[in-house]
């Protein structure tokens, strides 16, 4: 058989058009039905549209994806197999060519012959444009024209028949025992056969490699056996020779004793062993021992390498992971680390190495980002879609936040946030749960538990202020985060959804629990700040509302009203820190109470906004803002961060 090898398809790739559909029609290709069995070199062309339809070639054209083709691929391949055997095997013991093996050889040639006249009718992938194809001319003229078919022809002919046809007489001299050893040229199959299996995931990687030595090492004994045979029978002194010298009468023994004989030889040479008992005689044989050693050496290094790489393949990742280990254990020692904080970067480390193949960037980023993003919808649209902050959000809302999202995994006991960080992005559990922690009187403190789908880290970054709690993993924890900067985005593209995120968020803070809400007097006063702005928005300045401790009340007054927590918390001005300043309540010049620091403020867009903040906070009116040096202030955009200002 004579098919070309670059015209067997790859793994996850689908059949090329022919050629002869560029100019007809929209060019398609068949779907594979089993991805598993395709292999390399075959690439679809751009533009061809994948359907369920068969291809449909030309008139006696073969398809050589078709299964029955490969069925009788697979058949020829066991055919090779009986030739490899019987070609040197038959050179080595000349009459058993002319036995019962002569049919068998007779046989086996038609199965070959008829391949031959099958490759006049089957496509072959064009390898300048990856089409198939299917007109009987080119395949013939491509066929004829390569070694394959003179080759194929050499090899598939019966010379010992074709000579006895035309003689009458039966020879079986060491002429036609070499010509026998075109068969050998059918070896190729098999090549082409391991190849393809390699490539097949249906099958071990590690068993087929292992196969694929086996039959090289027989297939190298059995030939080297039979050609230090097959000088010894052409030797004109029988007993000068190798087995001669322990088998004198060789020539008239069994045949299968004598190959008994051969193989033993060629077993303890290829292997090094060497007892010494059979050895080379004549200067013939010594030079043949010569090659036959020489030809060892890089057999030997052939197997050795393969198996080497086949058995670190499958202990790498350990060694990569115990090295790692052991490098994290000499930067804690030298840097001397705590034990508790040692503890969590050994867990971390094992965490990553036992769930490689989990980590979403390093599995997704062989994918085009269509495929990434069609993956990561299946495994996390309904995990964000449910959590509080996106719930009524759009659609599209969704699909463009989650394929930025990325897959982290977290080992028990570990910090995810840390108090006080800056905030960069926030995170919604997918499985697994954390503790939200705060730190009072120097002892930690569990405020409340997280599971799936709830979220955290997303009050620092809405706020854009130092994160308010460390949250701690329970156990093995699997989360997906996303950045501020990517929310930003997506709400400046939908403005609905901003709405309703901002209202979310709102109904969020007003479930927060009293010790949560105590470890965040920021966004209480900013509400209450911020309230003041809408009220001179709207020119409705109503009386002072009651102070109160209780946080939750304090927060419950805002009920129904979220555009003051909206405009406090305007994404689009996220990466500008809010500024802070201290108000006082008398001129510079004049000394104020004993104990009197000031009250601490945000400023607002507005000096009139300023005003009545100031109103509000210190409990009386006023109307000029001067600063420290006596400058009046005529616009808050001259205000810096914790300047101390007079209100007049």
């Amino acid at each position: 058989m004579s098919t070309k090898k670059e015209a067997i398809p790859e793994i996850g790739t689908v059949e090329p058009p022919r050629e002869t559909d560029l100019n007809l029609k929209p060019r398609r290709i068949r779907k594979f039905r089993n991805l598993n069995s395709l292999s390399s070199s075959m690439l679809p062309a751009f533009g061809t549209v994948v359907t369920e339809d068969t291809l449909k070639l030309g008139k006696f054209v073969v398809d050589p994806y078709d299964r029955r083709y490969r069925m009788w691929q697979t058949f020829l391949v066991v055919l090779v197999a009986y030739s490899s055997w019987s070609s040197p095997f038959e050179l080595a013991f000349g009459e058993m060519s002319t036995g019962t093996l002569m049919y068998i050889d007779l046989v086996v040639d038609a199965f070959f012959l008829i391949d031959i006249i099958l490759n006049f009718f089957v496509a072959y992938m064009d390898k300048s444009t990856y089409l198939l194809i299917d007109d009987h001319n080119k395949i013939a003229k491509r066929y004829i024209t390569h070694l394959w078919f003179p080759m194929d022809v050499a090899s598939t002919l019966p010379f010992q028949m074709i000579y006895r046809i035309f003689t009458g007489k039966m020879q079986h001299g060491f002429v036609f025992g070499l010509l026998n050893l075109l068969r050998l040229w059918r070896l190729r199959h098999v090549s082409e056969l391991f190849s393809r299996l390699e490539k097949d995931i249906r099958f071990s990687y590690f068993w087929t490699r292992l196969c694929k030595l086996v039959c090289v090492t027989v297939f190298a004994v059995h030939t080297a056996g039979c050609l230090f045979f097959c000088m010894a029978t052409y030797y004109k002194n029988a007993e000068d020779t190798w087995i001669g010298a322990v088998l004198p009468d060789f020539k008239s023994a069994n045949v299968w004793l004598v190959y008994t004989y051969s193989l033993y030889w060629a077993i303890v040479t290829l292997s090094t062993t060497g007892y010494g008992d059979l050895h080379a005689v004549n200067t013939g044989e010594k030079v043949f021992c010569i090659f036959c050693m020489l030809f060892n050496i890089g057999l030997t290094a052939y197997i050795i390498g393969n198996m080497t790489t086949l058995v670190v393949h499958t202990s790498v990742q350990t060694y990569v992971m115990r090295d790692a280990i052991n490098s994290i254990l000499r930067y804690a020692s030298k840097k001397r680390l705590p034990v508790g904080l040692k503890e969590q970067m050994l867990a971390h480390i094992t965490l990553k190495f036992r769930t490689a193949e989990l980590q979403q960037e390093g599995v997704l980023e062989y994918f085009p980002k269509a495929l990434r993003t069609s993956i990561s919808q299946h495994l996390f649209h309904s995990v964000v879609e449910n959590s509080y902050l996106f719930k009524g959000v759009s659609h599209d809302f969704i699909v463009q936040l989650v394929p930025e999202m990325k897959a982290e995994y977290y080992p028990p006991k570990v910090e995810i946030i840390i108090k006080n960080e800056i905030p960069t992005d926030f995170y919604i559990i997918v499985s697994g749960s954390v503790d939200v922690m705060t730190k009072r009187n120097g002892l930690e403190q569990v405020l409340s538990s997280l599971e799936s789908p709830d979220m955290f880290g997303e009050i620092g970054v809405i706020f854009n202020i130092p994160q308010p709690f460390t949250i701690r993993t329970k156990r093995l924890t699997q989360v997906i985060r996303a950045t501020h900067n990517h929310l930003k985005q997506l709400v400046h593209l939908h403005a609905e959804d901003e709405t309703i995120i901002f209202s979310n968020f709102h109904q969020h803070l007003k479930s927060l629990q009293e010790d949560e809400l105590k470890e965040m007097q920021f966004i209480t006063d900013l509400l209450y700040e911020s309230n003041c702005e809408v009220e001179l928005d709207e020119q409705q300045i109503h009386e002072e509302q009651p102070q109160t401790t209780n946080m939750k009340e304090k927060l419950s007054a805002q009920d129904g009203d979220e555009t003051s927590l909206r405009k406090l918390t305007r994404i689009d001005t996220l990466d500008v820190q809010p500024i802070r300043v201290i108000l006082h309540g008398h001129h510079p010049e004049v000394t104020g109470k004993e104990g009197d620091g000031g009250k601490l403020a945000h400023v607002p867009v507005s000096l009139e906004e300023l005003l009545l903040i100031a109103e509000k906070k210190l409990g009386k009116k006023g109307h000029k803002i001067v600063m420290a040096n006596g400058s009046q202030v005529e616009d808050t955009s001259v205000l810096r961060d914790n300047d101390r200002i007079y209100v007049i």
